[in-house]
């Protein structure tokens, strides 16, 4: 195809000496809960309008991100500061301003929290997904420090990506979506957008990164060939990074993340375009990664979490998705990295922005419009 270029070539070999592809499990139907339906959302807070990201402190308290830029410190299901000070300047441009937000893995000694958000510093009009951190002291930030911003800057609206998380070595791990420039960005590793990305916690790039030796490659690149990564997670049984993207039309996928490979956007997919009509009639090539489970028709993915100490028998070691567009929670049960089921939970909670494991053992849900919940039993 005309838009991979030259380099990409040399990726794929870089790919296939990796480990063997993946198997997809997927598409499984999504059944009606079997084990969930005494769970009930519980409201927490309806003074949220579209919470991005959310960070639970050791002492209780809550940080949430709000896409237009804000961050609200919650105490006891009460808002107590809706304005917290010392984080990132975000633009708000179509699906981008303040997104993730996420405590560093050492937190309780360093103080670490980390953000994605939409830039408009640096090169090209518009904006850019950048990481950053800043320090925490109890009630702001202080100490806030880009470490890694994309370029260029671009006016397009769409696929910003962003999530966050960590592995037990601190480094930290971002997406940024493929700013709508699928013929480029996400096959090329000499361009931001489309990419899952590894920095050290300080934002120096690893050595062991894949492309450090590879000429003019973005160094912080861990894997490529992504749509729009808007879920990203540590599976803590096994210690890997697993993401989830939006599909165009039907598509979406959860992947576990391996070093320097190839997640094939826009090569292969599951999707079509929108109104109809195939982007590609592969779904499958050498060189390039299976889904371990994907969606047709389209969820809209959004938010993940693993289950873990949690107040839901059984449920350990699951994985759970936000549907944007269906309004619902998938609960996907894993078994040797594989998706052997999927239930729907919380149907009709809303748009399900972002889901995350509470330090009280339930699973809270930020909904689009409505506001924060927590699923408790009834």
């Amino acid at each position: 195809m005309s838009f991979i270029k030259p380099l990409f070539a040399l990726a794929i070999f870089f790919t296939l000496s990796c480990d063997a592809q993946q198997t997809t499990s997927g598409p499984l139907e999504i059944t009606e809960p079997t084990q969930a339906s005494d769970l009930v959302p519980e409201l927490v807070t309806d003074e949220l309008s579209n919470p991005w990201g959310m960070a639970f402190l050791p002492d209780g308290k809550i940080l949430v991100t709000e896409k237009a830029g804000t961050i609200v410190l919650i105490e006891n299901g009460k808002v107590v500061n809706k304005e917290v000070s010392g984080g990132p300047q975000s633009t708000t441009r179509g699906q981008g301003g303040l997104l993730d937000i996420e405590l560093h893995s050492d937190f309780e000694s360093n103080k670490w929290v980390y953000f994605t958000f939409a830039s408009a510093e640096g090169e090209g009009d518009g904006a850019m997904t950048a990481l950053s951190r800043a320090k925490w002291n109890g009630s702001s930030f202080d100490n806030h420090e880009v470490l890694y911003k994309g370029s260029p800057n671009t006016r397009a609206g769409q696929h910003f990506g962003s999530r966050i998380a960590f592995d037990a070595q601190n480094h930290v791990y971002f997406s940024i979506g493929d700013r709508g420039n699928r013929d480029e960005n996400p096959q090329d590793i000499t361009r931001d957008g489309g990419k899952v990305y590894r920095l050290n916690d300080d934002g120096s790039i690893p050595s062991d990164n894949p492309f450090v030796n590879t000429a003019n490659a973005k160094t912080a690149i861990y894997s490529y060939g992504h749509r729009n990564p808007q879920g990203l997670a540590t599976n803590p049984k096994t210690g890997d990074i697993w993401e989830h993207e939006h599909g165009p039309q039907g598509g979406d996928e959860v992947n576990i993340i391996g070093k320097g490979k190839n997640y094939g956007w826009p090569v292969i997919t599951y999707g079509e375009n929108y109104g109809g009509g195939a982007i590609t009639d592969k779904t499958a090539m050498e060189g390039m990664e299976q889904p371990v489970t994907y969606w047709v028709p389209s969820i809209a993915p959004c938010g993940m979490a693993f289950v873990q100490n949690a107040k839901y028998a059984g449920w350990d070691g699951d994985l759970i998705v936000g549907s944007l567009k269906f309004s619902y929670l998938v609960r996907c049960v894993i078994k040797n990295d594989k998706v052997v089921r999927q239930e729907k939970i919380a149907e009709g909670i809303g748009r399900v922005r972002n889901v995350e494991m509470g330090n009280d053992g339930y699973l809270y849900v930020g909904v689009e419009g409505k506001g924060l919940y927590r699923l408790v039993q009834k």
